[in-house]
């Protein structure tokens, strides 16, 4: 597994939930909370989307944006937001290609299957484009409040 930290982010351009194209680059200028989930709807997943929505406020004053990634349709991704009313963009990697150049599709091992999915992860990226903090195998409980402690020690 690569370690993105005081690299180039690698760059993308996915689809939103509005099927609008969205590129790394339309972001310059601000701080980006790139995070990789396995799939709409999943208890996990709900609960992180709610969380990074419940600190948007917090995001938006430290001047970065949150932006989710998944290999679910963009079609998914509408009801997802608009059942938990997240005010920030999902990206449809379909083909998980993002996900493999950020290193997050892995071999999963669940109730004694094996498939490949993303490993839950969040990239913090800079105002320029460097990865300047990355989490691998995230934990969701109390995941945000360190992803919001590592932004204000940065903006220090």
């Amino acid at each position: 597994m690569t370690n993105l930290v005081g690299k180039k982010a690698p760059s993308f351009t996915l689809p939103n939930e509005q099927g609008e194209r969205i590129s790394l680059s339309d972001f310059a200028g601000k701080k980006v909370i790139l995070y990789f989930y396995p799939k709409d709807m999943t208890p996990g997943c709900t609960t992180e989307a709610c969380d990074f929505r419940d600190a948007h406020a917090d995001f938006s004053d430290l001047n970065a944006v949150v932006v989710g990634v998944s290999p679910d349709p963009a079609a998914r991704h509408t009801k997802f937001i608009d059942k938990y009313e997240l005010p920030f963009s999902l990206l449809a990697d379909e083909d998980h290609e993002v996900a493999e150049a950020y290193g997050v599709w892995q071999l999963k091992k669940n109730f004694g299957k094996e498939y490949m999915g993303i490993v839950r992860s969040t990239f913090l990226i800079d105002e320029h484009g460097t990865v300047v903090n990355e989490w691998r195998s995230v934990r969701v409980k109390d995941h945000i409040a360190e992803v919001l402690t590592t932004l204000r020690e940065g903006a220090e």
